[in-house]
């Protein structure tokens, strides 16, 4: 655990302390150090707390911090850990610790700070003094049921924002200010991209403009991560039990599945959260050659995954996405390049979107895996070679490898400094195996091939979402829903407005004309609004010029410039991806 993970964690333990000396009869459940910052959810035994508390919180842990109290350790076995937890009169702890226990667990740490002792890992800092004097803020309240499960109490979970310094503090809570207004909810509510219904939670509704939005997304994505080396392919949405059985993903996967049973054939059947399985059935379909791989099968069709209630969010976290996805069939000597050339085509791709990779992770093999502890750091290996053969910088994190194979993930920084995880690169020697795939080598003898999952836009809802806030919305010409919008100063004017529509059109410039009844002052904050990138306000004197005077946007004043040249610098512009 880093420095700063350890300052958050520990200001957890004084959050926790603050409350229980504020609220004596409350129970504590988990409290861990997140990104930037740290939470600790509570039972409040049915109180009510609000936003207007955290300042008294807030204030009690300002006090504890400057006595400058120590973090104790301590340890004990798991009968005493039970006695104290029953004498603490806390469910949670104790069912944390009888789940340790059943684990095999036979001595647990405990941490205590002031008169608070809590159930803990660590580590935590030596003494309260490492912790800067405004280097830290509750941030927020928000509900969280025990253990992510809907069915278990609902808990209060207390949100803190915890760095360094206090100018690092200011700095996050400005760019949070910058991060509200690009909301791509908020956003994608005021341009009419997208919406949500309780009807079909976590499974978002595109709009016309939100649809033309998706569309060029997809088209990118055929044009660039994937490309001509890739076929491809289509797969059912509803599969068998037994394919996922097959893969592992009933085993491991099931309860992020939509399940269902098909009652006259008397069958298990699963929606498909992922492509994969599908796509070794497709592989397995003929025989296969050497001189057949690599074999690159892509699809972008919808898959439900049954994600929690409580953690949906926009488009960034739903039910039903699609994905850039594809699934690599090679050779083991092909692994390293094609590896490369995947993180060669990452970076050429976020750099056309204005994205700077920030940091890439090597998750390693999980507690729970499929095949051989020797099959796994071969993969591992291929996947550090690759990384250090292309001189990326990357950091281990172990065991958050998928089930069947390590992964590389690549994340990404936005137009203010947030970091998004989009790529994935995810290495499987076991699904081949499990479906006993086979090519014939060289030398006429059956082997297996070594899948390569990959995505490198992810979902695409996901990606979406980043993008409408690393836009704040007002898109690059080729990403627009709108182009051009054309304004119509009166009723006489809106011929001269629809003749150069179907000139444009035909160019295939993507147009909205604004015929509306309104002053043309309104239908000029409207476009502004709406973030368009071209604005042409068409009156007596433009409808009988030659030339077009152009607003850009984010411009007060117009620009002159001939319809020919105009045309070509927005089709140059969707060209270039500008």
């Amino acid at each position: 655990m880093s420095n700063i993970e350890t300052k958050r964690h520990s200001l957890a333990h004084i959050l926790a302390t603050a409350v229980k000396e504020l609220w004596p009869a409350a129970q504590l459940a988990i409290g861990p150090a997140i990104e930037n910052g740290f939470y600790y959810d509570i039972d409040f035994k049915g109180e009510s707390i609000s936003d207007s508390q955290l300042k008294s919180i807030e204030k009690k842990m300002n006090h504890l911090v400057k006595q400058n109290l120590t973090f104790t350790r301590s340890e004990k076995n798991i009968a005493e850990s039970l006695a104290w937890a029953k004498a603490e009169q806390d469910p949670y702890k104790e069912e944390l610790i009888t789940d340790l226990q059943a684990k095999g667990e036979t001595s647990l740490g405990f941490y205590s700070v002031g008169a608070f002792t809590d159930l803990c890992r660590g580590p935590h800092v030596e003494n309260t003094k490492e912790i800067k004097a405004g280097s830290f803020k509750l941030d927020k309240l928000a509900g969280a049921y025990w253990r992510g499960d809907e069915k278990n109490t609902m808990l209060t979970r207390i949100y803190g924002l915890a760095f360094d310094t206090k100018e690092e503090l200011d700095a996050y809570l400005q760019m949070m200010l910058e991060a509200e207004k690009r909301d791509h909810r908020k956003l994608g509510k005021e341009l009419d991209l997208f919406m949500n219904h309780e009807l079909a939670a976590g499974m978002p509704f595109f709009l016309p403009k939100g649809m033309t939005l998706l569309k060029e997304l997809i088209k990118f994505v055929r044009e660039h991560s994937y490309g001509p080396d890739y076929q491809e392919v289509r797969t059912p949405q509803i599969l068998n039990a037994e394919l996922w059985k097959i893969s592992g993903h009933w085993e491991h996967y099931k309860e992020d599945m939509f399940c269902l049973h098909h009652v006259e054939d008397d069958i298990d059947l699963s929606v498909k959260p992922m492509n994969c399985p599908a796509h070794m059935l497709i592989f397995k379909r003929d025989l296969k050659s050497y001189k057949d791989l690599p074999l690159r099968l892509a699809e972008t069709t919808t898959l439900y995954r049954n994600e929690k209630s409580g953690t949906l969010h926009g488009l960034t976290r739903v039910r039903s996405l699609s994905q850039d996805d594809s699934h690599i069939f090679v050779r083991p000597e092909q692994i390293l390049a094609e590896i490369a050339t995947l993180l060669s085509k990452i970076k050429t791709i976020y750099q056309i979107f204005d994205l700077s990779i920030d940091e890439i992770h090597l998750s390693t093999r999980p507690e729970h895996f499929l095949g051989e502890k020797a099959v796994w750091d071969k993969a591992e290996d291929n996947l550090k070679q690759a990384l250090e053969d292309a001189k990326l910088n990357y950091q281990i994190n172990e065991g958050d490898g998928a089930f069947y194979g390590p992964k590389i993930d690549v994340k990404v920084k936005d137009a203010i400094g947030r970091q998004w995880q989009l790529a994935t690169i995810q290495l499987d020697f076991q699904m081949p195996l499990r479906f006993e795939l086979k090519y014939t080598d060289s030398d006429g003898s059956a082997k297996t091939p070594v899948v390569i999952h990959r995505a490198i836009l992810g979902s695409i809802e996901r990606f979406l979402g980043v993008i409408i806030e690393h836009y704040a919305g007002a898109f690059p010409v080729w990403l627009s829903p709108v182009q051009v919008k054309l304004i119509s100063v009166s009723e006489t004017h809106i011929p001269a407005c629809q003749k150069l529509a179907e000139e444009l059109i035909a160019a295939n410039i993507r147009v909205e004309l604004d015929d509306n009844n309104e002053t043309v002052g309104n239908k000029i904050r409207k476009a502004v609004n709406e973030k368009v990138p071209y604005m042409l306000v068409i009156g007596d004197k433009e409808a009988e010029a030659t030339n077009l005077m152009v607003r850009d946007r984010g411009a007060q004043e117009t620009r002159e410039i001939s319809r020919i040249d105009f045309i070509k610098e927005v089709a140059d512009k969707m060209k270039n991806y500008q």
